[in-house]
């Protein structure tokens, strides 16, 4: 199964970053758009595979 999410993406100076309103706490950042995009996608997984583990 994939999920889709939105992605808001902005430029501050030599930066991109991104975040995902419909996962709070999700957010990334890069030098490029790619880098962005990509280390905000790592970040929502980590939080979705939080989510759904057992609590400790």
């Amino acid at each position: 199964m994939k999920n889709e999410f939105t992605a808001i993406i902005e430029e501050e100076g030599d930066w991109f970053i991104a975040w995902c309103p419909e996962i709070p706490g999700a957010n990334g950042q890069g030098r490029t758009r790619d880098e962005v995009r990509a280390n905000l996608a790592e970040a929502i997984a980590l939080i979705l595979e939080d989510r759904r583990s057992p609590p400790h």
